[in-house]
């Protein structure tokens, strides 16, 4: 992180493309392009770019006082899915003679070209400004270079026959600004390439692009489907009442479990106190769906086992494969979590089943506590994350 001494440096020098100072403290549409753009870091400096906050354009400071409600709204921007991939960033306040300072540090993104509300931000020293199309080719061309994630890496038997380009036209849409697309005359193995579909040097579909518009996701990654039982009572030695394999791209899959998890919502009749009832259901059904989309967000798609999602009398179990990931350790779980597949979880925010990052076993335990259900329990061990959720503990009236 930034010391005193390098900040005054950057305070004493000109504005350039690693430093932006600015004095609102609620531009968070500014915040937003400044930190994509140092994301993405055009000049290839491979170094931070920093958002100097309460600071003028001249470098003097602006009596600024940095409270911790605008360092948590500058912390929480890395998450609100705005900026896709998610940046790496952090968040800190130093008090000078002259005024406080909000210094946000952005670390160059290995997946560029990132975006911010579907458009690519860079810097062009001093400026900000809209990367045009040779911009976004080098851009996408470095990402082919730093790709360490299993989904942004090629699949070299998918190539572009194996893509169903109208399943890409309809993502893209969602991923992409109307106006970008407008304005976009490029080939189409381009336009895939930007999102991290394809790649352009090996000319073959990334992993990404055959499990999000791929035609046949299976027949390259044979563990891309969910299994689905529903069991009559508590054990999987019972016969099923129904069973599935889940299978297609990863929007079908998503849309399907949506479908299936839907017809298990039940309501009963139950007393919350001697005077009120209410319809409550066996589960809710926002936190199973969150706690899905954590399992298709999070698992290895390297492995050939499935996502299981079992419905017993009682519970539900889902099984994804892959333990924790990164940072995320059994100690530090949910509150701190690293992104296996960035790729999938931008193109899972951009279609509307993930609102935020970083907070769905969060919101699924307080969705749980709130309906009466049990919290979810969560097993792990170097193959696999296993959650159980159990049925809501009020009893029905009579």
């Amino acid at each position: 992180m930034l010391n005193q001494n390098q900040l005054t440096a950057l305070l004493a020098g000109p504005e350039s493309d690693i430093a932006e100072r600015t004095v609102s403290t609620h531009d968070t549409d500014k915040f937003g392009q400044a930190i994509c753009a140092f994301a993405n870091d055009l000049p290839n400096h491979r170094q931070p770019g920093y958002l100097l906050i309460g600071v003028k354009d001249d470098g003097s400071l602006a009596g600024l006082v940095v409270t911790d409600d605008l360092l948590k709204n500058l912390a929480a921007i890395r998450s609100d899915g705005n900026i896709l991939p998610q940046p790496m960033m952090s968040v800190t306040k130093f008090s000078l003679a002259g005024g406080d300072v909000a210094v946000v540090e952005v670390h160059p993104s290995d997946l560029p070209p990132v975006r911010f509300k579907g458009r690519i931000h860079i810097r062009v020293g001093p400026r900000k400004a809209i990367a045009n199309e040779q911009e976004e080719r080098a851009l996408t061309e470095r990402r082919v270079a730093l790709a360490r994630s299993f989904d942004a890496q090629p699949c070299l038997e998918a190539r572009l026959a194996d893509l169903a380009l109208g399943q890409f036209d309809a993502y893209r849409r969602e991923a992409v600004d109307a106006e970008t697309i407008a304005a976009n005359h490029r080939p189409i193995e381009q336009q895939l390439a930007s999102l991290r579909l394809y790649d352009p040097e090996r000319h073959c579909a990334t992993h990404a692009g055959v499990l999000l518009v791929g035609k046949n996701p299976r027949f390259y990654l044979p563990g891309a489907y969910v299994q689905y039982l529903e069991l009559p009572g508590t054990s999987l030695t019972e016969i099923p009442t129904d069973q599935a394999e889940v299978a297609g791209d990863l929007h079908t899959i998503v849309k399907e479990l949506q479908g299936r998890l839907r017809l298990l919502i039940k309501t009963a009749l139950v007393k919350l106190s001697a005077l009120q009832e209410k319809q409550v259901p066996n589960y809710p059904e926002a936190a199973i769906r969150e706690l899905l989309m954590n399992a298709v967000m999070h698992r290895n798609y390297n492995s050939n086992a499935p996502i299981r999602f079992y419905a017993f009398a009682d519970h539900i179990e889902i099984q994804s494969p892959g333990g924790l990931y990164g940072e995320a350790t059994q100690q530090n779980f949910p509150t701190r979590n690293s992104y296996r597949n960035p790729v999938i979880a931008e193109a899972l925010k951009s279609l509307g089943f993930v609102n935020r990052f970083g907070y769905g076993v969060q919101r699924a335990q307080a969705l749980l506590a709130e309906n009466g259900n049990p919290a979810a329990v969560f097993e792990f061990d170097e193959q696999s994350v296993l959650v159980k959720i159990f049925k809501q503990t009020r009893k029905p009236v009579a």
